[in-house]
């Protein structure tokens, strides 16, 4: 029996995500997997609901995780990332929180804190030059 390790079931949730094959990334949740806020609120239970939530990021045509930092402490996950973002305001960053959990080579439930948003500033609007007297 192949044994996988929490490491490496989260790292392919990441590349899924990134990639936005909600396929693949449903294969890294247990059928039965739970998403929470951090210490609060259910977000999402079972593949149906988790694929509902994918689905409606994976339209942000600009939605990329970059990892910061990771730590892992026997099965539990917890990664910092910085996530793009097409928010209704703009494009920018949102700070995050991830932990997981992993059991049996499956995340079973993960948990997200939301940090700083950021958003990018436009950029300068050109203005006609000064019409030349004659």
């Amino acid at each position: 029996m192949t044994v996988i390790s929490p490491l490496s079931v989260v790292q392919a949730q990441l590349d899924a995500y990134n990639a936005k094959d909600v396929d693949a990334l449903l294969r890294t949740y247990a059928p039965d997997a739970e998403q929470f806020t951090l210490h609060g609120d259910l977000l999402a239970r079972g593949h149906q609901q988790l694929r509902e939530r994918f689905l409606a990021r994976f339209e942000e045509p600009d939605l990329h995780a970059r990892l910061v930092s990771r730590v892992v402490v026997g099965n539990i996950v917890a990664d910092a990332e910085l996530i793009t973002r097409n928010f209704p305001e703009g494009l920018g960053t949102l700070e995050m929180l991830c932990v997981y959990e992993v059991v049996d080579g499956r995340i079973q439930r993960a948990s997200f804190a939301l940090g700083e948003k950021t958003l990018r500033a436009l950029p300068p609007r050109a203005t006609p030059a000064p019409a030349c007297p004659l």
